[in-house]
């Protein structure tokens, strides 16, 4: 039992997998809210005041995670990720799935490569969303699973890169169908054109997670308009 437990713990301290169906879901745009209506988003959820408005937005457009318990809690480094989210590990083991809670980890600081740095909070509002909007497609990626699942596929994440890849495919679809299409793109561009971030970390995002075009392929042609 005491090696089970060991086992899902260091499991749930990196992104889980979901089915390829994931793939699949389908695609929608959703009218935003006026920034007063967001504070009903912050119910069960623990948000830093520095980043609590970007925050709500990005909830806003995931109705499924309204009362779902959700902490985002700041972090001087994340095992060389800028955000990351995963369940609580007590949660799991004692909680059923309904009332199972969650933690997204967000870098306090964006570092550069002269050891400068830039507060979270002062990235441009569409990239911090489209951060934040992929960290809670994972979520949602994880909202259905047992606590049994959950082990499986986290053990499966040590075992093959192509599972930590469709993690990230997964997390961006929900993103993406969320509408939250063009913040996604806008997040990723923002990191590979980026003159002060380190090539490893560029050449993470190019070999783990869908590129600006794969994703456009994903955005119904109204939506494209508004990008473009």
């Amino acid at each position: 039992m005491l090696k089970l437990l060991i086992a899902l713990s260091l499991s749930l301290t990196l992104p889980l997998l979901f089915s390829p169906n994931a793939s699949f879901l389908p695609i929608f745009t959703q009218e935003q809210e006026p920034v007063d209506d967001l504070e009903r988003y912050a119910v069960n959820k623990e948000i830093p005041d520095e980043i609590r408005a970007v925050t709500l937005e990005a909830l806003s457009y995931f109705p499924d995670l309204l009362d779902v318990k959700i902490e985002f809690q700041f972090k001087e480094t994340i095992n060389g990720s800028v955000m990351q989210a995963q369940p609580k590990v007590f949660s799991v083991i004692f909680n059923n799935k309904d009332t199972r809670s969650y933690r997204v980890k967000v870098s306090r600081n964006l570092h550069f490569e002269d050891d400068g740095y830039l507060p979270i909070e002062e990235l441009p509002k569409d990239v911090l969303l489209g951060w934040i909007g992929h960290e809670l497609g994972h979520i949602m990626d994880y909202l259905d699973r047992s606590s049994t699942n959950l082990l499986h596929f986290g053990a499966k994440y040590f075992c093959s890169q192509k599972f930590i890849t469709q993690a990230e495919i997964n997390a961006d679809t929900y993103a993406v169908s969320a509408g939250l299409g063009k913040q996604i793109i806008t997040h990723k561009q923002f990191v590979l054109n980026h003159d002060m971030l380190s090539e490893d970390y560029k050449e993470k995002i190019r070999r783990l997670y869908l590129s600006p075009s794969q994703i456009m392929t994903m955005i119904d042609d109204d939506d494209l308009e508004k990008i473009n």
